[in-house]
């Protein structure tokens, strides 16, 4: 009877190691094809920026160039002003990351710490400005910044961009972990809110801070709809409305349009590399506060 028992028991333990092999082994094969399916456009984009014209017209379509054309790099800062619109970007990009960080990072700071009157009505109401479409916002934001004359200006890229609704509240909920008898202890020997911001608020929210600054740098460097509102002349655009025009004046060049569109993506595949492992354990314990 001992030895039925004990052969029951074995095989069920062998039964839910099975299983359990098996639901790993679904999840991973459901992970491995998802990666495929985001790395395949980024795979296709690297090889057709090194390819002739006339090889990216062939059927069936190849993978690897037969000659590696690094000339198309050459041929594309000649062909469009593509350096200045790289440093166009990274004059608007740079600035608004920098200043979000800041700016959000001290308004959640307020809203996670902080006791006055009407807070949460503020909160709620700073919020609220996520569900309003920019397209309602465009139009009266122009106005003031043309009434400023800041239109066609590094400014009127950046000052409306430098704060957002979505940073307050990722830093607010981050901020919420951070002990406050901490913070007490600090102001009770004498540390002032400008130091305490920066020497604890700051060192112990890096992941949050990280997180928010990829968000930001790949918003701005990617932002097409504003720009083309406030940019009027050639010197003055950023690499989206530089790739939009290199699509429309030469349709048919894919290897030059590829190849922009590799260079344009090499900042934020980079920023994302460095900050990967933070901007992940910021988004995980950032949603886990309440």
């Amino acid at each position: 009877m001992a030895a039925i028992k004990n052969s029951d028991v074995y095989r069920g333990s062998t039964s839910r190691k099975i299983n359990k092999f098996l639901s790993r082994a679904v999840v991973y094969v459901i992970a491995i094809l998802a990666a495929i399916i985001v790395v395949f456009p980024l795979i296709w984009i690297i090889f057709t920026a090194f390819k002739s014209l006339p090889e990216t017209y062939v059927w069936p379509p190849t993978w690897l160039p037969v000659r590696w054309r690094f000339d198309n790099i050459a041929q594309l800062f000649k062909t469009i002003p593509f350096a200045r619109y790289f440093l166009n970007s990274v004059v608007v990009s740079l600035p608004i990351c920098i200043l979000n960080l800041f700016f959000c990072s001290l308004s959640g700071y307020i809203f996670a710490k902080f006791n006055f009157p009407g807070k949460n009505v503020i909160f709620i109401a700073v919020l609220a400005t996520i569900m309003i479409p920019f397209q309602v916002t465009m139009i009266p934001a122009f106005a003031i910044l043309k009434t400023f004359g800041w239109n066609n200006s590094y400014l009127g890229l950046i000052i409306p961009a430098m704060v957002g609704a979505f940073g307050i509240f990722l830093m607010r909920q981050f901020m919420m972990s951070i002990p406050t008898e901490l913070i007490e202890a600090a102001r009770m020997d004498g540390a002032s809110e400008w130091r305490i911001y920066l020497q604890l608020i700051v060192p112990s929210s890096r992941h949050a801070f990280a997180a928010l600054a990829i968000f930001t740098f790949l918003d701005s460097w990617n932002a097409f709809l504003w720009p083309l509102i406030v940019i009027d002349t050639p010197a003055m655009r950023t690499l989206p409305l530089g790739l939009a025009l290199l699509k429309t004046q030469y349709i048919s060049q894919w290897p030059l349009i590829m190849m922009a569109t590799l260079l344009t993506s090499l900042p934020v595949i980079i920023v994302y590399i460095i900050f990967q492992g933070q901007f992940t354990r910021g988004i995980l314990l950032s949603g886990l506060k309440q």
